[in-house]
């Protein structure tokens, strides 16, 4: 065992986070962390760090434990050079270097320094630093940051590649722990490849914060956080809802004898009152107050019992007989409601027809595309990040509001039809709303589409899709996590009944019940849906044609 983590109490104001929570991790293990949004995955790591200390618990290191994780803020960092960046991150890397640099020239015939310098470069030499930069340069070429982009700084990178340079920096650490926060979240297909041929071997103890199952399918060990505490799965993904169904169906069937007592309970507190009451002996009444009072006593304690939250995945739950069906059914955890049009029209529209399409900026991206596009129809863009996809969303969305899209048209034409409503899913939540407060940015985004918007609407949608309606309207955007904002994202997009969906890597930031509803909802979905993943198991649910963009 190389860590054993014991919190007690976990809170934010009169939230109460963790209660209770445990977890052991072992030396060379692979752990996938899941959970809703909004548990405290990001909180744990913060609190094994070390940058989060508010909490009661105790958090034991095996000695001399080597620990990287991905940063998820650079601020202070803008200025940094790429390579400098990631090199001071590597356990003992700066002040080795600092040792071989400085003391050949200074250490003269002091032993003592002659001795740290030995120590120092066999250190060096064991850690594999001397090909260090080199093996750093061909892995950021590899996730696509070019050459001339690593000469550059940290602020000069967009969010995906910011995250690309934090796992190029966990992979070179050779650390004892690694802690990675969704790292195939805005990576293409080839560097998603790159980064489990890395992770499928690893031999270092790895957690990993994530809900692509693609990466769930090669971890040795999931832990949920849920209800304050963390809950052990031995295997993989599969394992998991395997197991996680069998727990569930008996934790349900737990609570709904529970339910069954309190009811029980209840009445009896009545009848024995009435009794008590009608009773004329002084045994009699004796009797029937201790029984009350026997009742009122195991009732409350009943009370005290929190819900538990209950998922199963859909496979696993319509295996269920129909007596645990509707029990699971009735006490399940709430999950997103996603109102999208359902009812079928008489017809199937062309919505969107490109032919023989060339687009670009300086050079064409690609050329000689075409595709037609009717209403029912679901069709995948699939290409490396940079080869177009997103240009041509641009240009679709363009040709739909009859304006000049950014980019060059260099041969063929996009038509639409007219007055199309299209809803779009984006990656990253556009800047105009980072300021203002959630219900602000539910009544902006409405009626940016012309649908009428009310107090009551208003507080609608924040219940569907699992905000409180009485006090996160008040809450500002910015402050959200990035599952929130993804849900935010999910009501903008459907909120004038599009006919056509665009969705760029929808499942970023979802947690699993709430990707499993949106998958749900869009297989239930009659509009027309043109959508970028590289979730394997989303584009497996989902279906439809596949276009490739660029090489």
């Amino acid at each position: 065992m190389i860590a054993d983590i014991q919190i007690y109490d976990k809170s934010y104001g009169d939230k109460t986070l963790y209660s209770g929570l445990e977890l052991k991790l072992n030396a060379n293990e692979k752990v996938g962390l899941v959970g809703r949004n909004g548990t405290g995955k990001t909180t744990l790591f913060n609190i094994l760090t070390g940058s989060d200390t508010d909490f009661a618990g105790d958090v034991n290191f095996r000695k001399n434990l080597v620990v990287i994780d991905s940063r998820q803020e650079h601020h202070g960092f803008e200025d940094t050079p790429i390579l400098e960046y990631i090199l001071d991150d590597l356990p003992e890397y700066s002040s080795l270097k600092h040792i071989l640099d400085t003391y050949p020239e200074t250490m003269g015939s002091s032993m003592k320094k002659m001795e740290e310098y030995s120590d120092a470069l066999e250190r060096f030499t064991v850690l594999g630093y001397f090909d260090v930069e080199e093996e750093i340069k061909r892995s950021l070429t590899a996730y696509q940051i070019s050459e001339e982009k690593q000469l550059g700084t940290i602020g000069q990178l967009s969010g995906g590649q910011k995250r690309f340079i934090e796992l190029v920096k966990v992979q070179h650490a050779r650390a004892d722990l690694a802690l990675i926060d969704e790292p195939t979240n805005h990576m293409d297909y080839v560097a998603k490849e790159l980064f489990l041929d890395w992770f499928k071997p690893v031999k270092e103890t790895v957690v990993v914060i994530t809900h692509d199952r693609d990466v769930l399918h090669h971890v040795d060990r999931i832990v949920e956080i849920r209800d304050g505490r963390a809950f052990d799965f031995k295997g993989n993904y599969d394992d998991y809802l395997r197991t996680n169904a069998t727990k569930i169906t008996g934790q349900v069937n737990e609570y709904n004898v529970t339910q069954r007592r309190i009811a029980n309970l209840k009445e009896n507190v009545v009848r024995f009152r009435r009794l008590k009451e009608r009773s004329r002996d002084p045994g009699t009444i004796h009797r029937f107050k201790s029984l009350e009072e026997k009742a009122k006593k195991e009732l409350t304690e009943l009370e005290k019992m929190d819900k538990p939250s209950f998922w199963i995945d859909r496979e696993s739950a319509s295996n269920l007989n129909t007596k645990m069906s509707e029990a699971y059914e009735e006490h399940k955890a709430r999950n997103i409601i996603i109102r999208a049009r359902k009812a079928a029209t008489k017809s199937s529209n062309l919505l969107v027809d490109v032919s023989k399409l060339g687009l670009g900026y300086a050079e064409p991206l690609f050329e000689d595309l075409s595709f037609q596009l009717r209403e029912g129809e679901k069709l995948r863009l699939h290409g490396r990040n940079g080869a177009g996809k997103t240009t041509l969303i641009k240009a679709i969305l363009a040709a739909s509001e009859d304006t000049k899209p950014e980019a060059t048209i260099y041969g063929g034409v996009i038509d639409t039809l007219r007055e199309l409503r299209i809803g779009v899913y984006e990656q990253e939540i556009s800047p105009k709303y980072l300021d203002m407060k959630l219900g602000a940015a539910i009544e902006h985004a409405l009626m940016a589409k012309n649908v009428q918007v009310n107090d009551t609407k208003i507080k609608q949608l924040l219940g569907d899709y699992l905000f409180n309606p009485m006090t996160d309207g008040d809450v500002p955007i910015s402050r959200l996590s990035g599952g929130q904002k993804a849900r935010f994202q999910l009501m903008n997009m459907l909120a004038n009944d599009p006919q056509l969906l665009i969705l760029d890597e929808p499942t970023n930031h979802l947690d699993l019940p709430s990707i499993e509803e949106l998958e749900d909802a869009l297989k239930q979905y009659h509009g027309a849906i043109i959508y970028v993943s590289h979730d394997s198991y989303f584009v497996k649910n989902l279906g439809g044609e596949t276009i490739q963009i660029g090489s």
